[in-house]
């Protein structure tokens, strides 16, 4: 390893956890920003759904950017424009501009992911992938957790204006990083002089294009389901067993807790074991614990069902940094990771729309248990589209 390879891995990881701690908040402060803005709760729950949308297009736009132009210059363009259009909504007066400042902070955060996740994957060597994706991905949980302790402690103080505020830090701290590196070795020597269409590169052959299938696929699970239960995880606690705010934030750090034990065993099994293997692996367990959670009614075992279910349902994180890094070559990579990541997110951001909905129509039991069944389409599409890639060299 090499000190270039640190640097790397540290500015990546922290973009992630300022994304993670950005949308974690969100999620706390709907209730205040509805009774503030007079706000139905179609038009709250909205609000994750349209950042994920933002951040869709922020993929699409700076995925390719980032494979034409470099990583280290348009990552350092899509962390500004995630921190002003953030510290933005902390003046919003009404919804719509509420939700023009979201889109926009959206596209910042959409462009991120792919570009870090590429960025450190380039930078680490084939035998230790794996756990460097790994790495970069307990930087949401990182985030996520942050705000689950935070926000209870400062939402009654500094009120939802100011948590927006607070979200500005971690996106200063991510530049000043960044601002450090250069551009790795491997896309200095292969692409220089090139501009090749790094989209028809996500399809350049029919194996090509059934392993996009498939990783698009599971990006798409593995969103749906992260954001359908994160987002309504605090609401589901407190409305179905009674609990406070402080102890909803409690509850839920515990269930990330547990996220980020199974991002780190993901990354460091997948590295000895395999890929394919370690994805079959941890979605039969998301199929089990999803439905056990979803049947628990005790607060104590409630809260030790949601540190195993976290494992399973989110520890994948650790995989798909190496694995769409190993699939694309380095004319693509960026653009690999942030359009069939960004897929996944903007199937995933109807998570909380549907999750509501079911909620609404049945209960929150119900609609939890229900998202064991995108599961078992997530092994599916492992076993019959994704291709074992471990130690293979970047091209």
């Amino acid at each position: 390893m090499t000190v270039y390879g640190w640097k790397a891995l540290a500015g990546s990881l922290l973009g992630y956890a300022m994304d993670g701690f950005d949308l974690l908040i969100l999620g706390f402060m709907l209730a205040a920003i509805s009774a503030d803005l007079t706000l139905t709760s179609t038009q709250a729950g909205s609000l994750v759904t349209l950042t994920l949308i933002g951040a869709v297009a922020g993929g699409l736009i700076f995925g390719p950017m980032s494979d034409h132009f470099g990583r280290i210059r348009v990552l350092t363009w899509t962390i500004l424009i995630f921190a002003v259009f953030t510290g933005l909504c902390a003046f919003a007066q009404g919804y719509w501009d509420l939700v023009a400042y979201r889109i926009l902070a959206g596209l910042g955060l959409g462009g991120e992911y792919g570009i870090g996740m590429s960025l450190a994957a380039e930078a680490w060597p084939a035998s230790k992938r794996a756990r460097v994706s790994s790495y970069v991905g307990l930087g949401w949980q990182i985030g996520v957790l942050l705000a689950a302790w935070v926000t209870p402690l400062l939402l009654p103080v500094i009120g939802w204006r100011g948590m927006f505020a607070v979200g500005l830090l971690p996106a200063l701290v991510a530049f000043i990083v960044r601002r450090t590196l250069d551009e790795p070795e491997i896309f200095v020597k292969q692409h220089a002089g090139k501009r090749e269409n790094s989209f028809r590169l996500l399809v350049n052959d029919g194996r090509t294009l059934r392993t996009s299938v498939g990783i698009a696929v599971l990006c798409s699970v593995q969103n749906f389901g992260y954001y359908g239960l994160i987002t309504w995880m605090p609401s589901y606690l407190a409305t179905n067993l009674g609990l406070s705010l402080t102890k909803s934030g409690l509850w839920t750090s515990v269930t990330i807790l547990g996220m980020v034990v199974g991002i780190w065993v993901f990354g460091q099994l997948a590295d000895r074991v395999g890929r394919k293997p370690m994805f079959i692996a941890f979605q039969v367990g998301a199929v089990i614990m999803v439905m056990v959670y979803s049947r628990v009614i005790e607060p104590r075992l409630l809260l030790w069902a949601g540190a195993i279910m976290g494992i399973f349902v989110n520890g994948m994180i650790g995989g798909y940094g190496a694995l769409i890094s190993e699939a694309y070559p380095t004319a693509a990579r960026a653009t690999a990771q942030n359009v069939l990541w960004n897929i996944g997110r903007a199937v995933g951001g109807f998570g909380p729309v549907v999750i509501g909905g079911l909620a609404t129509r049945y209960s929150f039991n119900t609609a939890i248990g229900l998202l064991a069944t995108i599961y078992v389409c997530d092994i599916f599409a492992t076993t019959l589209l994704i291709p074992e890639l471990k130690g293979r060299r970047l091209e």
